[in-house]
């Protein structure tokens, strides 16, 4: 069977949820999570969650 609705929630957000993360800087890249950094929510990708729930840094 296919997945007809896989990412049909990004659709909706401003650039198809993309921009620049806040954590790592890169650009045009999906930045769906949002993090707390230094007191601010901030919007980041998942390979910056993923490192922050491992405890690494960039």
């Amino acid at each position: 069977m296919s997945k007809s609705h896989r990412g049909k929630g990004i659709l909706e957000l401003a650039a198809h949820g993309r921009g620049i993360c806040g954590r790592c800087k890169k650009d045009s890249i999906k930045v769906l999570y949002e993090q707390e950094i230094d007191g601010q929510k901030t919007k980041i990708c998942k390979f910056c969650k993923a490192a922050i729930k491992n405890g690494k840094s960039v």
